[in-house]
């Protein structure tokens, strides 16, 4: 039973320089996540919308992991909290959604 994992975010910057700097940063400080946890996580992406920047999220994360279990478990890992601690400091929203793929 693989659980996807899907976050998005409103980032904090206005400025398209600070922008590219926080995804870049986002981007990189998630997918490395999948290093920490190789049983755990099956898959992570972190993408950037590329339409109507007026209506939708800036950056989504997809992430799937072989159960709801190890889905926990990745949310309470230290370096997940620890890159928690970094993403709040780019956002200013999030929403996030978990179901069961068939």
């Amino acid at each position: 039973m693989t659980i996807r994992h899907i976050v998005s975010w409103k980032l904090a910057a206005t400025d398209d320089a600070e922008r590219d700097a926080a995804f870049a940063t986002m981007q990189s400080e998630l997918e490395a996540l999948a290093g920490f946890m190789p049983d755990d996580i099956e898959r992570l992406q972190v993408g950037r919308n590329i339409a109507y920047p007026e209506s939708n999220w800036d950056v989504v994360l997809v992430g799937d992991y072989p159960s709801l279990e190890a889905l926990e478990r990745y949310q309470v890992h230290p370096e997940h909290v620890r890159v928690v601690q970094i993403v709040r400091q780019l956002v200013v929203e999030r929403s996030a959604v978990d179901f069961q793929l068939d």
